[in-house]
């Protein structure tokens, strides 16, 4: 009986904690990843594999023992040397070779309202990929989270960020669109529950509080006590000051797709909460630390060796 559980990326940040609850659970656990030399919290408890896409026989060999496949392979954004129709071409590859090893379960991460005649192309990715699993015949469970947030989070850290350092904080348009964040070790929980199951699932996976996007601000602006005037700016003019802060920071702050996304409401669904922990109450008990430097992106994508708690 095979007995191994394989995460993607657990030496980053969702992976990192699904493969910590399948550890406390007394799971043999592997990783795949692009990073195996990354350093972790978990880097000697968990055998690390290469991706190998590019050869996906060897990654079907390196699947041969597993029976859990839990999937958090994906990219935030466009970039000359990596774009979304790359990863999806690349999640093809894996599901492909979780078919041909065997693999009994296949629970892929996804995001609230995938669609694929979506103009954004994260979006319109993302339902490519549920596609693919979908066809690949593998039993499987899709979880759609729209906003995660923990200690290595990148958008609500880099909010505080910003509300420490900026004498006003705009918002795009009227930040009245939705954002329904969960606590990324609640998602790990369900993730963990859904491969002890064979039933096919889609399920929103969204915390038990939802937000305009303004009164998310609000929240972490209160939380951390430094209260900013929030002004509407177009969303052009946003991006045009993420790209300022970006190149400073030698990231990618934010991209126009991601504004259109978020104010186009795909971050918000009408959905009963998967998750149970608070972000308000999260943000509170972090309020001393949340957003005391800048995380980088493409920092955690370049240097294969740092832990994400440094970048």
């Amino acid at each position: 009986m095979k007995r191994i559980h394989a995460v993607t990326g657990a030496f980053g940040y969702s992976g990192r904690y699904i493969a910590s609850r399948l550890l406390d659970q007394g799971h043999e656990v592997i990783t795949l990843t692009g990073s195996v030399d990354r350093d972790s919290e978990l880097s000697t408890r968990v055998r690390a594999v290469p991706f190998d896409f590019d050869r996906p026989r060897r990654l079907a060999e390196s699947l041969a023992d597993v029976s859990v496949l839990y999937n958090t392979y994906w990219v935030r954004f466009n970039h000359r040397l990596f774009d979304h129709a790359d990863a999806v071409a690349k999640s093809v590859v894996l599901f492909n070779a979780a078919r041909e090893a065997g693999v009994e379960r296949v629970v892929h991460v996804s995001i609230t309202n995938p669609s694929r005649e979506s103009p954004l192309s994260y979006f319109r990715g993302k339902a490519q990929v549920e596609l693919a699993l979908e066809q690949s015949g593998l039993s499987h469970a899709i979880l759609r989270p729209a906003v995660l947030f923990g200690k290595e989070d990148i958008l609500l850290n880099n909010i505080a960020w910003a509300l420490r350092r900026l004498p006003v904080f705009g918002v795009f348009g009227d930040g009245s669109y939705g954002i329904c964040p969960i606590f990324v070790d609640d998602l790990a929980e369900a993730a963990v529950r859904l491969g002890q199951t064979r039933e096919t699932l889609v399920v929103d996976a969204v915390g038990p509080e939802s937000f305009t996007y303004r009164e998310l601000v609000e929240t972490v602006s209160m939380a951390i006590g430094v209260p900013r005037p929030i002004v509407r700016v177009p969303g052009w003019m946003g991006w045009l000051a993420g790209r300022v802060i970006g190149s400073i920071q030698g990231d990618v702050m934010i991209t126009m797709d991601e504004i259109r996304g978020l104010t186009a409401g795909l971050l918000h669904v009408d959905s009963q909460p998967l998750g149970h922990t608070s972000l308000t109450d999260w943000v509170s008990v972090n309020r001393e630390s949340l957003g005391r430097r800048y995380t980088c992106e493409l920092a955690r994508r370049f240097d294969r060796c740092r832990s994400y708690e440094s970048n």
